[in-house]
């Protein structure tokens, strides 16, 4: 998102999820003291990842000055319109955990803090695509990357060796790799194409190259029917109509009993997969592999993402500096990185926590291929930079209904995604934003 800042689109925003934009806090300029004289600085953290109450508690106990209290949220929509919602009534957290694709809408509606002079220096510690998610491509910084979620690809390594099937490298290759299995095993499929969670779909889009958000001036673009995403649609759903992958959605009793007992034989997902799939697949343990991401073209090295979460200072803090000094502890100092590793289960944006600590040891689940991590470092640097924009959500619950409908019809995809795409430009131009045509 070009020349994007937080005037423009705070000029841009009229009401969003029922709140009106506000024009920046007077406390977000109080920040650069450390409480001096007056006790020790006491800071506000809303997150909802596990555990993220004890590596607080290792910062506390090193930083008598400033203390954090962290306080457990729900996540998603519902802590997005609780953050603008606090804003409104100068009522906001210091700091809060937010998803990459929630940030354009919570700088659109002034909750964030541009803290780009108090993390000078950080900016080479995450890998380019992750960091431009909290950037936007410009030079202010609203987060600092936390967590992120790399696409991979696994699968059965047993069943790929019984069957004859060569790893594939594009995506043409995986087509066919469906359509050899299914010949040689009727029965079984590759994977599915799955409509219950958006964030694969939207990752896919983004290695592919997508762009589904864009921003100049005072005016919003909107291109979900990009070439690049109408490629991934055109691609899964010809597979689907064929009847080369399978068409039922993930994390359902079903689709764990076909993945455990191996009717299908590869997930395309995150890094964070192997914890899925030790409940999902328990006995499969040691069976399965991972592999890079097909790519588009032979010879090139993109991933998509899926998932993935930031840490931020508000408006509402009136200790910027010492907030952004947590935040840049919690998210590039080895110490916090392995407790994030270990307490919260999470796969750290820092590329440097990405091989050391709890994570130089590949998942138990994966302990077959013990250069797991290597690996998957690797992988998580080629990340593609992503396009947000201020609803997210609603893109997202339309994508769940209309591509739902076409892979349980096994036809329709081209127009689920216009579907797609114009219920996201009603959206935002009855919100009050002035969108290109």
């Amino acid at each position: 998102m070009p020349h994007i800042t937080r005037r423009s689109l705070a000029a841009a925003t009229a009401v969003l999820l029922g709140v009106t934009a506000l024009t920046a806090c007077g406390s977000s300029d109080s920040g650069d003291g450390t409480g001096a004289g007056s006790g020790p600085v006491s800071l506000t953290y809303w997150a909802w990842a596990p555990g993220m109450d004890k590596v607080a508690a290792l910062w506390n106990a090193e930083h008598p000055d400033i203390q954090v209290t962290v306080q457990k949220q729900a996540s998603g929509d519902d802590l997005v319109t609780k953050i603008i919602t606090a804003t409104k009534a100068r009522k906001g957290p210091d700091l809060v955990q937010a998803e990459y694709q929630a940030l354009p809408t919570l700088v659109s509606n002034d909750s964030l803090a541009d803290i780009a002079k108090e993390v000078q220096g950080v900016k080479d510690k995450f890998a380019p695509g992750i960091w431009q998610q909290t950037t936007f491509g410009g030079e202010a910084v609203y987060a600092l990357p936390q967590d992120s979620g790399p696409l991979m690809f696994f699968y059965r390594e047993d069943l790929f060796k019984q069957y004859g099937l060569t790893v594939p490298t594009t995506w043409d290759e995986f087509a066919e790799t469906a359509r050899q299995l299914k010949q040689k095993a009727p029965k079984k499929s590759l994977t599915t194409f799955s409509a219950n969670d958006s964030g694969l779909f939207a990752g896919l889009s983004q290695q592919a190259g997508a762009t589904w958000w864009t921003f100049e001036g005072d005016t919003w673009k909107v291109g979900i029917d990009d070439a690049a995403t109408k490629k991934v649609t055109d691609f899964w759903g010809g597979l689907v109509a064929e009847g080369a992958v399978d068409n039922q959605p993930m994390y359902t009793p079903a689709w764990n009993k076909a993945l455990n007992t191996g009717e299908q034989i590869a997930w395309v997902s995150a890094v964070w997969a192997p914890g899925t799939l030790t409940t999902a697949a328990p006995d499969t343990k040691g069976k399965w592999a991972m592999a890079p991401l097909p790519q588009w073209n032979k010879g090139e090295n993109a991933t998509g993402s899926w998932g993935g979460s930031s840490t931020a200072v508000t408006t509402d803090s009136k200790h910027k500096a010492a907030a952004a000094q947590f935040a840049t502890w919690l998210n590039t100092d080895p110490k916090a990185l392995a407790a994030l590793v270990k307490e919260s289960g999470i796969y750290p944006a820092a590329t440097a926590a990405q091989t050391s600590g709890a994570l130089a040891k590949a998942p138990d689940y994966f302990a077959n291929q013990p250069d797991f991590y290597t690996r998957a470092a690797e992988i998580a640097k080629t990340t593609a930079p992503a396009a947000w924009g201020p609803n997210v959500n609603v893109a997202y619950t339309s994508f769940k209904d209309q591509f739902g409908k076409a892979a349980k019809a096994r036809k329709g995809f081209p127009e689920a995604l216009t579907a797609m795409q114009n219920a996201t430009v009603t959206d935002l131009e009855k919100q009050g934003f002035e969108v290109a045509k």
